[in-house]
Formats: C-alpha cells, structure tokens, sequence
C-alpha cells in the first residue's frame, strides 16, 4: 500500500511511537516560528529550561501582532524578543517586516521539512508542502530546545479538487465551502491533503490561503504537494535550489475523501459570529456595509492584493465605506509601490495600513457599533474585531473590493468582468528587516521591561480535588471568549496578573474576582471548547486564577493541549447529557485524584450539592498523564533533568 504525503513526512520526522490511528508520537521539529503575541511567553519557557542555543535547523521570532505603540509595553517586548533572539541563535523579523505566515512562505519555508510555530495559523505553510502544526508557545519553546513535539496521529482526509474555478471564485471560496461542509469541528483530529487537476489552478499563495484557514476547521495542518507550481513560486523568490517534488502514492489509502467541483462554485460569505456560517453571497439579504478590510496572513499576498487594485482601479470607493488594506508582508507592499498598484488603491479611497496583523486580532480599526465589516480575513468571532456588537462576515478580496464599491455585501459576479492578473512574476526579495543572529550569543544581555513578569507555575495535584464550578458555558467557545485579544489587552501579553482579570471578561466580567476571592475552582463547558487561537494565555491566565481542571463535552486540540502543559486536568463528560446535571455554583469533589489520574480512564465525580455522581473520562496518553501528575510540561522537564539543570 502507497502512503499519502502526509504519512512520508510523518515518518522522515518520527522520534517515538508508531504511525497507527489514536497512538501517540513524537516528531523531530525543523523549524520553528513565534509571533510576539505568544513569543514573549514561549522566550521566558525557553530562558527556564536554561538551554544556550536553539536545536533547530532554524527558528525565527516575528514582530507582526503587537505594533500599536502606544506605550512602553510592547516596545519593552520587542526589545527583549530581539535580545533573546540574539542570545540563543534565534532569526529576529523587525516589526513592519510582515506577517509572520505571509513572510515565512517567502522567505523561509521548505517542501517536507516540519514547522513548528505559536500560531495557529502555522498551517499556511502546508500550501508549499511543508508539514506546519501550530502549538502552544510551551511546546514551541521544547522543540527549540530540541525536544519532540507530541501529538495523536491524525486522520488522514483527502480533499480532491476538480476542474477550474468559476469567473470570481478564489481560493477563500475553497476554504469558506469546506467549512461549510464540515463546520468549526469538522477538521478536529485530521490532517487535510490536497488533491485532483485543480491544483493546477492554485499558485503557492493561493494554497495558502486554504492551509490558513484550514485551523478554522479544526485540523491538525493541511498539506498541498509540492510540485511544478511550488517550483515556479520559489524560483521567483529566488530560492528555488531548496525545491523537492513531493506527492502522495498514487496508491495512497485515506482515511475519507472529499470531491470539490471548482466549475460548481460561487461567491461565498461567512456570516457572523463564525467562519462555518458560510452561504453565497447572493444568499444574503441587502446588507449595508460600513467596513471593508482586505489583507491579514489569509488573503495579504501580491495576487489578493493586486486583484483587489484591478477591481477599483479608475473607481472611487463608497462614501459611506471605510476601505483598509492590510498587506501581508513589506514584500508585498513594495511591490505594489513599485508596479503602481499602491497608487491606485489609494486613489479610489483605501487606507493602508502597516504590514501587520492589526484588525484581525482588534488591534486597531475596530468597527463602529453596531457595524458591518467585511473582512478577508480568517476568524469572525463575536467581539474579535474589538467592538463587541459589530457584525462580521468573511469573504474573498474580490467580493470585499466590489462591495467597497458599491457599499452593500455583493455578489461580484453583477459586476463584469473578473481582474486578470498574471500569476508568474519575480518577487523582489529584501531581507533587511530580518536580524540575524551571532554565531555566539553568550554576551548578549537579555533586557525586559518592567511589564514582563514571571509566568504562573502550576503545582502537583492535591490528593483530592474539591472546588465550586466558577463557570459554566456552552459550545463553541473560543480563546477570544477565554482571554481576549484587543488593542487594551495584547500590550499586556508579558503580564500575566494584569492580564487574568480580563479572563472571560467578555462572558461573566465577574468570573476573575470570584475565582480569586474562592481561590479558583472548576469550569463546565460544552463541545469544542478552546477553538481558535493557539495563545496559552488561555490557559496560563485560569491558572493564575486557580483553575485545575475543565469539564467539557469536548476540546479543541490546540488548548487541551495547552491545558496539559500547565497542569490543567481536562475532563471529558462520558456522557453528554449529564453536562446538564452541573451548574455554576455547586460544588463538587473527586476523590483520590492522582491515583486516578495515574491510572484509570475513568473517574466519578461527586456533585457535593446534589448528592449525585457524574462518570467522567480522562483521555491522556501516557506522557499527558505523567504530565498533569507532575503539575505540567516544564516541571515534569525538570524531574527528569539532575539538579533541575
């Protein structure tokens, strides 16, 4: 039997275990990427486990979340992630230089190596072939030090696209229909591979844009090929000596197959608050829109750029619409400065913006209440765009610029005629905002601001847990929802006191001083709890609050993860009905706690108010179990290490 792509990289990397179904395995991790946002976080694990120098064949800290100065804190937090970058042999990418997904397919990414990176959006690497996971910043921090990174072996889903694409459909269209085929946790414990004659269709970006979004499904990555198309795009950036061809067996088994016709399909939109609330465009009712954003790491690149100029070139946008651009990478930007495109956008209306994550994680040109924005973005979450009321709908550059134009959601195909753009050009590559780091950092003094405090350190496990349920909540919630991230917020990354009384603030503003007056307690939740981002702070900052353990329907990857790491026990109803027989309030208890975490699959929970018992699952492998008993990844690190060095 053939393996698919996924499995041959899979295998070059594997450090433990075996590649069967629900087993656990360690991978070797090539190259690893943080952003500011979470790297602050994942830099002070790395300086705790006290390692001189990264182990990867490359790492590389991006400055591209955090850009609004408008205090010390994250020009304090630049200025240590560029100094400890330094120190332990770290690639430091200035802010302004871009987006770190849009800047790594650039400049960085490789066809079969792994990318480890404290984003979930990491994936956007897979549109070249490389195998990128995003993880939290802990487990970021281990594969630098030249640990492996652990994970479930995923499912395996082919998703083979037919034909060309319809006049007006792009890449984006792709995705939003994937989404809506499978929703927000359809992708959970799965790896996408890419297939079929429409490849042939997809530049390198334009894959990207698909393996981007492919963390909105849930999926452990998404992989493209790496083939004659991956080929032109790096040798137009000049590095195309680092090419391989790379592709499934034609005799590959997977696991399930998807058939998308690429003639079939139409303009789509992702209605608020989720991306899998996806219909076309025509669907929706006459929607007046006061907001059109166009770039961020899904849809910042040359092309989506470029195409989004052609549209509006010669016409002026609506006056009651304000269009920002947001480019993907200072690449990007300069390219469209040099070819004249720039000039265009500017002259039908646009605002551009810096070469940064900005309104897509809320830092800034946050809607007006009660808005409407349409935004190329990856994420819709209520409350994300940093007003809570806003309405936000996803969709391709090319339904966002004619709706800029027009000032109502609109199908681009009443319009005309598609933009024409070319595909195939030269990049003009320019890395002078990249720092390279010294062959030996020992001298370099790590400098960290007043806002850069200690990060919370979990303890062992009490031989009996009993806590009040501080919080209840339902399906679906997000690290947005868990700890926000906002313009008042992110400067505060480094900081977790200050940052912990924000959490949940948007769902109970009284959950961080109820946790604090109880000493902490237990969270309910329902199914896929913790999707989204991969920032631990929604992890570290219950910690802080004295959370031990989440009881849910479900998880999102990514967070129980995280959960694990710092010593959180994440709990699984056994059966989902009885997620009704607990409220906020009651108290429960489980006794002999690390006895059963040690070694049962199941535990009982006694509701303490009511008198009735719950069965709860505990789904840990080995290594997660010796995790949580340890109180988390860096504690266990030093158990295992003489003399904790």
């Amino acid at each position: 039997m053939g393996k698919t792509l996924a499995e041959k990289i899979l295998a070059a990397h594997l450090v433990s275990g075996r590649l069967a179904p629900g087993g656990e395995i360690g991978l070797r991790i090539d190259q690893t990427l943080t952003q500011d946002s979470t790297g602050t976080m994942a830099y002070l694990q790395l300086e705790a486990m006290e390692v001189p120098r990264v182990a990867t064949k490359l790492s590389v800290a991006y400055v591209d979340h955090n850009t609004l100065q408008s205090g010390y804190e994250n020009a304090d937090d630049h200025l240590f992630i560029q100094t400890v970058a330094a120190k332990h042999g770290i690639v430091f990418s200035k802010p302004g230089n871009g987006i770190c997904h849009q800047v790594h397919l650039e400049q960085f990414a490789r066809p079969g190596w792994t990318l480890l990176g404290s984003d979930s959006h990491t994936p956007t690497a897979g549109g070249m072939g490389m195998l990128a996971i995003g993880a939290g910043g802990l487990d970021v921090a281990v594969a630098m030090a030249g640990g492996a990174y652990n994970l479930s072996v995923p499912k395996i889903c082919k998703v083979t696209l037919t034909g060309v694409p319809a006049p007006w459909v792009s890449a984006k269209d792709i995705i939003l229909e994937l989404l809506r085929r499978l929703t927000v946790k359809g992708g959970v414990g799965r790896i996408f591979e890419y297939g079929g004659d429409g490849l042939q269709s997809l530049s390198v970006p334009e894959r990207a844009t698909i393996t981007n979004m492919g963390a909105e499904l849930g999926a452990t990555t998404s992989l493209f090929p790496s083939d004659e198309v991956t080929r032109a795009f790096l040798a137009a950036q000049g590095r195309e000596d680092v090419w391989v061809e790379l592709s499934a067996d034609p005799d590959a088994e997977y696991a399930e197959e998807i058939v998308i016709r690429l003639d079939t399909l139409e303009p789509l939109v992702a209605m608020p608050h989720s991306p899998d609330k996806v219909v076309p465009v025509h669907a929706v009712p006459e929607t007046r829109v006061d907001q059109v954003c166009i770039g961020s790491c899904t849809n910042g690149s040359y092309v989506d750029l470029l195409k989004a100029a052609k549209i509006l070139e010669g016409r002026r946008v609506h006056p009651a619409v304000s269009l920002v651009i947001a480019p993907g990478s200072r690449q990007v930007l300069a390219m469209l400065a040099d070819n004249g495109a720039l000039g265009t956008l500017l002259r039908a209306g646009a605002r551009i913006l810096e070469c940064a994550c900005g309104p897509c994680i809320g830092m800034g040109q946050a809607p007006k209440s009660g808005g409407v924005s349409v935004r190329t973005f990856n994420r819709n979450f209520e409350g994300r765009s940093g007003t809570t009321d806003a309405q936000v709908y996803l969709a391709s550059p090319e339904v966002a610029a004619v709706t800029a134009l027009t000032g109502k959601l609109t199908d681009p195909r009443t319009y005309g005629e598609p933009p024409v753009v070319e595909k195939r050009f030269s990049f003009k590559n320019d890395d002078s905002l990249l720092i390279y780091p010294p062959e030996n950092g020992q001298g370099v003094e790590v400098i960290k601001g007043p806002n850069i405090k200690p990060f919370p350190r979990s303890r062992q496990l009490p031989a009996q847990l009993a806590a009040g349920i501080v919080l209840k909540v339902g399906d679906n919630i997000t690290t947005d929802h868990i700890m926000p991230s906002h313009a008042h917020l992110l400067p505060y990354r480094s900081n977790i006191p200050h940052l912990a009384q924000y959490c949940f603030s948007g769902v109970d503003a009284s959950f961080a001083e109820r946790c604090l007056e109880r000493g902490g307690g237990i969270i309910v939740a329902g199914n896929n709890y913790g999707q989204g981002s991969s920032r631990e702070h929604a992890a570290l900052a219950p910690l802080y609050l004295g959370i031990r353990a989440v009881i849910a329907k479900s998880f999102a990857r990514i967070h129980r993860a995280n959960l694990i790491n710092f010593g959180i026990v994440p709990l699984v109803f056994e059966n989902v009905e009885d997620y009704e027989k607990l409220a906020q309030g009651e108290e429960i208890a489980i006794d002999n706690l690390p006895a059963q975490v040690r070694d049962k699959a199941e535990l009982v929970l006694r509701n303490t108010s009511t008198g009735q018992e719950i069965t709860l699952r505990l789904d840990l492998t080995a290594r997660e179990r010796e995790t949580i008993l340890a109180g988390g990844t860096l504690n266990l690190t030093k158990q295992r290490t003489p003399q904790g060095k």
